[in-house]
């Protein structure tokens, strides 16, 4: 339960400022400024929920797939930002949440030095502790931008 509420924290943090903001603002007459800001909010909150990436699988699962494996959790800015350039290409990786995975966890502590540091990237067996997003976008859709 208490991975959830992390996992939503941040989003639902987001949503009642807006809601708050938008509130003031419709009382203070400005209805299409107060929907504006309660559209934008709206939109901010999901993009710091889990909404933002694709559905995390366990450390096994991912194993299994074949693909690129992406360690992540809910709340980290570099993994939002990751999956922002990712755009489209980030189903093309296999997402682990090491908030609800011991051994995503475990895995990502192994190449961090024992920290637990995300984003982590494993691409063709090699892992990378943060990498750059571009640098993952290439060798995910095998070209830049």
């Amino acid at each position: 339960m208490l991975v959830v509420l992390r996992s939503w924290g941040t989003g639902v943090v987001v949503l009642a400022a807006g809601v708050v903001l938008a509130v003031i603002t419709w009382a203070g007459g400005s209805p299409g400024g107060a929907v504006t800001q309660l559209v934008l909010f709206a939109a901010l909150a999901a993009a710091f929920s889990p909404l933002a990436f694709p559905r995390s699988i366990s450390a096994a699962g991912a194993a299994k797939a074949g693909k690129p494996i992406i360690y992540w959790r809910p709340g980290c800015q570099y993994c939002l930002r990751m999956r922002f350039v990712l755009l489209g290409a980030a189903r093309r990786a296999s997402w682990v949440n090491i908030w609800t995975d011991p051994e995503a966890a475990a895995a990502v502590r192994a190449v961090a030095d024992g920290n637990e540091t995300v984003p982590t990237v494993v691409l063709d067996g090699e892992s990378r502790v943060n990498p750059g997003p571009g640098w993952v976008r290439e060798r995910l859709t095998g070209r830049s931008g």
